[in-house]
Formats: C-alpha cells, sequence, structure tokens
C-alpha cells in the first residue's frame, strides 16, 4: 500500500478483492461508459464483458486487483489476471470521471506492473476497444507495443491489443 497527498485529498493504493463492495462504482461506470461507446456494435451488454471472468481470477498469487482511493472513496483502479505461464493481462484499467486527466490511470498501470514483477511475470498483455483513443493513447505513452498496425483505422482493427516487456523492471 502506498499513500500519496494531492492537494488536501489524500490518496491511498489498496489491493482488495475485485468483488469488495469499493469496487461497485469502478465496475457501474465502466459498464455504462462501454455500453455508451459501444452501444449496438457490440453483441452482447458490457455487463456480459465484465462479469466474464471469476472474481478468484484476479486474486493473488496469480492474480491482483488494486484501487485508488481519494479520501476513501474509489477514484481509480484496475486489475491483472494470468493470461499464461509467464504473463498477466491487465483487466478493467479505469478513472471516475470526475477526476480524469490527473494521471490516475498512468498510477494504476505503473502500480500493476510493479505488483505484476513482484509476482514472477515477465510479460504485460491487454486489449482496448477501437472507441477508446485515450486508453491506446495511454498505453503507447507507458511504453506498450501495439499488435496492430497503428495505421489501419481503429473500428477495422477489433480489439486493440498491446503487450510489454517487463524484464527491465525487475
Amino acid at each position: 500500500m502506498s499513500i500519496e497527498t494531492i492537494g488536501s485529498a489524500v490518496d491511498e493504493c489498496v489491493y482488495v478483492s475485485s468483488d469488495d463492495p469499493l469496487t461497485r462504482p469502478l465496475f457501474a461506470e465502466l459498464e455504462e461508459e462501454y455500453d455508451t461507446r459501444y452501444g449496438d456494435m457490440l453483441d452482447e451488454p458490457a455487463s456480459v464483458e465484465l462479469n466474464r471472468y471469476p472474481h478468484s481470477a484476479f486474486e493473488r498469487p496469480e492474480g491482483a486487483f488494486l484501487l485508488i482511493l481519494r479520501s476513501g472513496e474509489p477514484v481509480a483502479g484496475g486489475g491483472y489476471m494470468r493470461h499464461s505461464t509467464d504473463t498477466a493481462e491487465l483487466k478493467r484499467i479505469w478513472t471516475h470521471h470526475a477526476h480524469r486527466q490527473q494521471g490516475l490511470a498512468q498510477r494504476v498501470v505503473r502500480e500493476l506492473e510493479a505488483e505484476a514483477t513482484r509476482a514472477g511475470y515477465r510479460h504485460l498483455y491487454l486489449t482496448t476497444g477501437p472507441l477508446q483513443p485515450e486508453a491506446q493513447h495511454l498505453y503507447l505513452r507507458l511504453g506498450y507495443e501495439p499488435l496492430y498496425d497503428l495505421n489501419d483505422p481503429p473500428t477495422e482493427v477489433g480489439l486493440h491489443a498491446f503487450r510489454k516487456s517487463l524484464r527491465s523492471r525487475t
């Protein structure tokens, strides 16, 4: 756990179960955002995707789920789960709509990278959707390698997959 003071607010990184009551705002806002952004483009409602993996997939030692709490309230979070023997997959990276553009998503990703490294993973993998350019820019800025041609139209690519080696962080 780490604690950082932002102005008069206190930010605290905590690891929780993905079904902890503190995660409810994260999942509710992700569901609304996915349904709003993608509408009929997806074959299923966002709630199906958000419930695709059991909470146990995000439990240690193979996974982890992080929240950043500001003055006790969740403002950002996300987790990782096992993708393969040496690769973890980032999932559910989120920042509350009222707290965006403050570097919180970057902080979540960096903390999850460090935790995955401590857990023995050597690589990270993730996917994001074609209508989430801010997420794509975040991962590129953080050194993730796109597994698709950046020149292709986003909706033709479909899921935008990325990977990153953690070896240099050990």
